[in-house]
């Protein structure tokens, strides 16, 4: 996959980082089905927290646009995400006995805090440019990650986030925020892309993004039986 030409340079420019994250061993087991379900929820309920922040970054996004489709395009992630990913978040925690009132009060770990105030800090800094590229780990990642299982059959009892991040959907949305970022990049800079003196700081707030995402799984492996509890 490609998803669209600034994309693939900037996870070049990541290398090991990049690697090190959509290979982790937390997305291997998740894969393979032996993840431990402890771990798998600890992450769905810092993952809840994080996307409320990335909603967040998105809807900052729509005052950094510069043209009605960016601002469009923010917007509608705005809304993807408050009203499907999280709920999707919410049906799983709550088939495992975690209810949205315990998802809300949960404490938002040092790894969850790190990464979404990065990413806010990228867009209250930066332009719509360099928000883009602070929250493109994850929105591609897990694109790469979901198609990548889906591709190898995998399925067992993560079946579902597999799907998620692999389906069609996601891949149509990744496909959308590669050209929205294409035309970000061109819009703002121009090309060469690379000989512009904005590369190098480019490049640094995606491979830092890309780190942060890295911890985020070693977050999730380390938390076993540190999931939120159940409401009584």
């Amino acid at each position: 996959m490609s998803y669209g030409h600034l994309f693939p340079r900037l996870r070049s420019a990541a290398g090991p980082a990049w690697r090190a994250y959509v290979g982790h061993p937390f997305v291997t087991s998740l894969g393979d089905g032996s993840l431990p379900r402890d771990a798998f929820l600890g992450y769905l309920v810092q993952d809840y927290l994080f996307l409320r922040h990335f909603s967040r970054a998105w809807a900052l996004a729509v005052t950094k646009a510069e043209t009605l489709e960016e601002m469009r395009y923010a917007a509608a992630a705005v809304n993807a995400l408050l009203n499907d990913e999280m709920a999707l978040h919410v049906q799983l925690c709550a088939r495992a006995g975690v209810c949205q009132g315990a998802l809300e009060s949960a404490e938002e770990r040092l790894e969850t805090l790190a990464y979404t105030r990065f990413v806010m800090d990228a867009g209250h800094m930066g332009d719509f440019l360099d928000l883009l590229v602070a929250l493109a780990p994850c929105v591609m990642g897990y694109g790469e990650i979901g198609l990548r299982l889906r591709s190898d059959g995998a399925g067992g009892p993560y079946a579902e986030w597999i799907e998620t991040y692999g389906g069609d959907a996601y891949q149509a949305l990744c496909h959308d925020v590669g050209r929205l970022m294409d035309s970000a990049a061109a819009r703002r800079i121009g090309a060469p892309l690379e000989d512009s003196p904005r590369w190098p700081s480019l490049a640094g707030r995606f491979r830092v993004a890309t780190v942060l995402e890295t911890r985020f799984w070693d977050m999730g492996l380390a938390m076993g039986d540190l999931a939120a509890p159940a409401e009584a």
